[in-house]
């Protein structure tokens, strides 16, 4: 593994013309420490685990000095948000430091939020909570190894400087690694201002660096937006099935590599509710879980209007017609696997009750016994993470051997009749009990990053400069499927206290 000196940074997105972003140096902040860090993220960039002790690198996750190579930049865009186009977003309270290319040759660019102003901050401070740093941190890291793709989060580095959101609390900054930052509102921004080469030459950039077996397409623009398209679709699959929502999804948050960007409020589903509002500011419930997928199709569609100039209409439109077909698909799959059926082999269009519109009688039989599992969740407010791990211990001959998962059921008879058709299907597909189990428990996750939790570790670390549970939730989180029985608390339902937290954008 490396050391710090022989990092090698380059930034591809600062050699565009700087129509695309303003450079801007962090602000630096007094006396920071490290509050906690990744070893599987920090290995993305070859670096030893060693250097995290190393002050030169605290100065650096600090905002509070540049490394060589480093090009320091805050980036525009515009974006769509809840439903409204707001003409300049742009990095607020992020900048992108660099890329660093790993011995794998993948690049990954470094970006701190919290580093203070930028052109872009609209008045803000451009600095991040702890509170908000350490729901950040731990999301990335949980959503990772749940197999969902994401921004990566090397660290959070504190100080002491007082920030001022509805009460005063301390400052933090996160450093974030994804391979590219760039977002909808990135080319949305262009399309708006009638600039149609700088949004040629965006997309010319991101074919490049990021699709660049796109090229020679005899349409790349309109292949690009089909992949991000698609991706998107699949993104919104990983989301629902393992259930987490995002609480701002805004054009200007949704990546171009269809990668789960920028945390701010989101939750995973506890009692099992298609109507979860995760976001307390989120009045309206516009991005409440079960709009999400239908929302990520809009926000594709504000895409697809900004890469207009570069085809026409109806040949954008194509390239994201598909969008339907690939969610229904990719959820079924997925839903499937959780409830270790066989996933529909054609393609499906509605989410999730008409899911299995045109299969086979045993797809459609997936389909309605998943369909009807979540019906009996939301009607009983059943744990939907628990749930579904103790559906991996169901036992298809012995109906009492089951009594862990009925319990959870108010509506017992109601559970007994769906467990019977489940058990029929099974028996009837030749499933193995023991060999199901294995395959289920590698996708039904027993940990997730509970509200609770969060908010658990928050409290310490704020109150008492105690960062042990947050070290401790990021070891837990990063091995979701794995038993871990000596934190069996943690896979627990929420205590009732845990009812009363509210995220909001300000967090």
């Amino acid at each position: 593994m490396a050391k710090l000196e022989s990092l090698t940074f380059d930034n591809g997105f600062a050699r565009l013309r700087e129509a695309y972003y303003s450079r801007v140096c962090p602000t630096p902040v007094p006396d920071p420490y490290l509050v906690c860090y990744s070893p599987e993220a920090l290995a993305l960039l070859d670096l030893d685990a060693s250097e995290m002790t190393r002050p030169e690198l605290i100065e650096t996750l600090a905002g509070n000095q540049l490394l060589p190579g480093m090009d320091a930049i805050a980036a525009l865009y515009a974006g769509h948000q809840f439903g409204q186009y707001v003409s300049q977003l742009g990095d607020g309270r992020a900048i992108l430091l660099g890329e660093v290319r790993n011995a794998a040759g993948e690049g990954w660019e470094v970006q701190l939020k919290g580093a203070g102003r930028t052109p872009y901050s609209r008045g803000g401070d451009g600095r991040a909570v702890l509170r908000s740093s350490i729901r950040e941190f731990l999301c990335s890291e949980a959503m990772h190894a749940l197999g969902i793709p994401t921004t990566r989060a090397l660290a959070i580095v504190g100080s002491d400087r007082p920030v001022y959101r509805e009460d005063e609390e301390t400052a933090a900054l996160v450093t974030r690694l994804a391979p590219s930052f760039v977002r909808f509102g990135s080319f949305e921004v262009f399309y708006y201002r009638n600039q149609i080469e700088p949004l040629k030459q965006l997309a010319d950039y991101v074919i490049a660096r990021y699709y660049p077996e796109l090229a020679a397409r005899a349409e790349p623009y309109a292949e690009l937006l089909r992949e991000v398209a698609r991706r998107t679709a699949e993104l919104m699959a990983h989301w629902q099935a393992v259930g987490f929502s995002h609480g701002v999804m805004n054009t200007d948050n949704m990546s171009i590599l269809g990668l789960t960007l920028d945390y701010g409020p989101f939750g995973f589903l506890d009692a099992f509710d298609p109507g979860f509002i995760c976001n307390h500011s989120d009045s309206g419930g516009r991005y409440a879980f079960d709009r999400q997928p239908d929302v990520a199709a809009w926000n594709v569609t504000k895409l697809a209007q900004a890469l207009v100039p570069l085809m026409s209409v109806e040949t954008a439109s194509q390239a994201i017609s598909e969008y339907p077909q690939v969610f229904g698909k990719a959820y079924l799959e997925r839903m499937a696997a959780k409830f270790g059926l066989p996933a529909c082999s054609e393609t499906a269009t509605q989410h999730p009750q008409g899911a299995g519109r045109g299969c086979k009688d045993t797809e459609v039989s997936t389909t309605t016994l998943v369909t009807d599992a979540l019906q009996l969740l939301a009607q009983n407010h059943v744990d939907y993470t628990i749930f579904m791990r103790r559906l991996c211990d169901f036992d298809s001959a012995t109906e009492a051997a089951n009594s862990p998962l009925r319990d959870l059921f108010i509506d017992r008879t109601a559970f007994d009749a769906w467990a019977m058709r489940y058990a029929a299907t099974l028996r009837q597909q030749g499933s193995v009990d023991a060999e199901r189990s294995r395959a289920m428990r590698a996708v039904n996750p027993k940990y997730i990053l509970r509200n609770h939790l969060a908010e658990i570790a928050i409290r310490r670390a704020a109150d008492d400069r105690d960062y042990s549970e947050v070290n401790r939730l990021h070891a837990l989180l990063t091995r979701p499927f794995d038993e871990q029985p000596e934190y069996e608390a943690y896979a627990a339902e929420p205590p009732d206290w845990a009812r009363k937290i509210e995220v909001s954008c300000s967090s």
